[in-house]
């Protein structure tokens, strides 16, 4: 599998040569670019020598590249990078209800209790749910049907560090969440309120594939912190 370190030096050497264009690394493909409120833009992208059912995704915002993650076909959050701190976070495969996509379709309520681990060492205790409203949209061509979530997560001695609720979306399509609206806390006390919904969803040979630059909400001063399961 590619490190998320080569992936990065590599989307980060683009960012800086001034390429308006995504270019996903050897043995990948590009399969839908997703501009969001928040101005953020998503590349989602699948890479041959990951196991089945795995899809990666490169998040860019005003300033460029900030964001990469690895989830697998239950949507779990496998790995993500921080572009900023450097830290990587990878999930830690003993759990006591691991997230599970196939779960919500199903019964229509996914309760998950896992940890995950980065690269200096830090282990985080993550426990939230999503439930399916019943409510579907259609944003841009695409079917999608709406989420609630709640997610705390704490530090490995049970100190609340963040909490996070509101509601995301999801493709059946693609078998995955995308942003919504939601409302978050962390350890210092910082409250936010985020709108990092779909806008577009872009395609092969469509005008702004692969495109970096966000187009949406760019005059607001946002800070989004993505994660690839409610999650993130």
């Amino acid at each position: 599998m590619l490190t998320f370190l080569v992936l990065a030096g590599g989307m980060l050497a683009a960012g800086q040569a001034g390429a308006a264009s995504f270019t996903p690394p050897a043995g990948c493909t590009l399969n839908v670019t997703v501009q969001n409120r928040g101005c953020s833009v998503g590349q989602y992208y699948t890479c041959e020598a990951d196991p089945e059912g795995h899809q990666r995704s490169a998040h860019f915002g005003r300033d460029g590249l900030y964001h990469l993650s690895t989830i697998d076909a239950e949507t779990r959050w496998i790995e993500s990078q921080s572009m900023a701190s450097g830290l990587i976070d990878r999930l830690v495969e003993e759990a006591e209800s691991h997230a599970s996509f196939s779960r919500l379709l199903e019964t229509g309520r996914d309760d998950f209790d896992f940890w995950t681990e980065t690269n200096d060492g830090q282990r985080l205790h993550h426990q939230g749910h999503d439930v399916l409203t019943g409510e579907t949209v259609e944003i841009d061509g695409q079917p999608l049907e709406r989420t609630t979530f709640q997610l705390t997560t704490r530090s490995a001695d049970g100190e609340v560090l963040i909490t996070r609720e509101g509601s995301q979306y999801i493709s059946r399509r693609f078998n995955r969440f995308y942003g919504g609206t939601e409302t978050g806390s962390d350890w210092t006390g910082a409250q936010t309120q985020t709108d990092d919904s779909p806008v577009q969803f872009l395609f092969p040979g469509q005008p702004g594939f692969g495109a970096t630059t966000p187009q949406f909400d760019c005059d607001q001063l946002l800070t989004q912190i993505p994660q690839e399961r409610a999650a993130s």
